[in-house]
């Protein structure tokens, strides 16, 4: 039986996690409240961030930044986006 969260990104009961994908109180409030389907939009979002601004995880500051959009991106709150990015014409 596949296990379900209400969502905090699309703010209805979907598909959740199958193990907290991140370590700690923020690992554990992600596997609470996000679904499958928001993490994997956020990964792809996240890495575009961390490729295009050319971010170091080894950066505490640009780990913090991360956070902060990952937050407000599960929020559905503005978040930064890579120079000159279109999203997908649909």
């Amino acid at each position: 039986m596949t296990r379900t969260v209400f969502c905090s990104r699309y703010r209805e009961q979907l598909p959740g996690l199958t193990a907290q994908p991140l370590p700690g109180p923020m690992g554990e409030k992600v596997l609470a409240e996000v679904s499958a389907k928001a993490w994997t939009e956020w990964q792809a979002l996240q890495t575009m961030l961390i490729n295009e601004k050319h971010l170091s995880l080894i950066d505490p500051e640009n780990r913090r930044y991360l956070s902060e959009q990952m937050w407000r991106y599960f929020n559905n709150e503005p978040v930064d986006q890579p120079e000159g990015y279109r999203p997908p014409a649909g």
